[in-house]
């Protein structure tokens, strides 16, 4: 079953997506958004994370610069998914993901936090400062907080051929994360998403294996 549902977060309320199994759940995710909002792809993200077993439940985080972002993926989706991002600002993504991480923690769920593009960023910063497991999707923004420390289990994929991550910046999560787990798939920017031009199903699909079983290792 899945639902909007009214979260209370330090930055006002939000609507929050929530999605529950069917049975008892492994754990909880907290599925960050890219810059298009919480929209149709990352909805049904959160319910392919119910329809494995886990509850997840993606928080709109531009709800408090602009309510009920859903943006398409184009150019003016990207320009204005940025500016929305660059109001919220990555300390007031982080006091979301926490009240939606503490929503989950109350109701009994050890959680974990997997982010796509910017939430990507957000994710791994979940990790450093909430000290809570993370999964990212080509964060395209990670490199200049990748000197903080992980405080948990971390996991990142990457596009061979995504122009916004060049090699090096793969190789510095490397330098500065060698207690990662570090996947490197022959696709684009985007390869999770199959609304984006750079979807690869191949490469989603083995992420997506590779993502599950990160979960089941750290929320069982």
């Amino acid at each position: 079953m899945s639902q909007w549902i009214p979260l209370s977060t330090p930055e006002g309320p939000v609507r929050a997506w929530l999605a529950r199994p069917d049975g008892p759940p492994l754990g909880a995710v907290v599925v960050v958004q890219e810059i298009f909002g919480v929209n149709a792809h990352i909805r049904a993200v959160a319910d392919r994370f119910a329809a494995a077993g886990f509850t997840a439940m993606a928080p709109s985080l531009f709800d408090p610069v602009h309510p009920d972002v859903e943006l398409h993926y184009d150019g003016e989706g990207v320009a204005r998914g940025r500016d929305y991002a660059a109001s919220l600002g990555f300390e007031r993504a982080l006091h979301i993901v926490g009240a939606a991480s503490r929503w989950l923690h109350e109701a009994g769920h050890r959680v974990a936090v997997v982010g796509f593009c910017w939430g990507g960023t957000v994710a791994m910063l979940a990790n450093a400062r909430l000290h809570l497991p993370s999964a990212t999707y080509y964060g395209g923004r990670s490199v200049p907080f990748l000197a903080e420390p992980a405080h948990a289990p971390m996991l990142f994929h990457f596009g061979e051929h995504d122009p916004l991550i060049p090699p090096e910046d793969v190789e510095k999560h490397r330098q500065h994360h060698p207690e990662a787990a570090i996947h490197v798939y022959p696709a684009g920017h985007g390869f999770n998403c199959d609304q984006r031009a750079d979807y690869d199903r191949d490469s989603a699909t083995l992420a997506w294996e590779r993502t599950l079983a990160f979960l089941q290792e750290h929320l069982s």
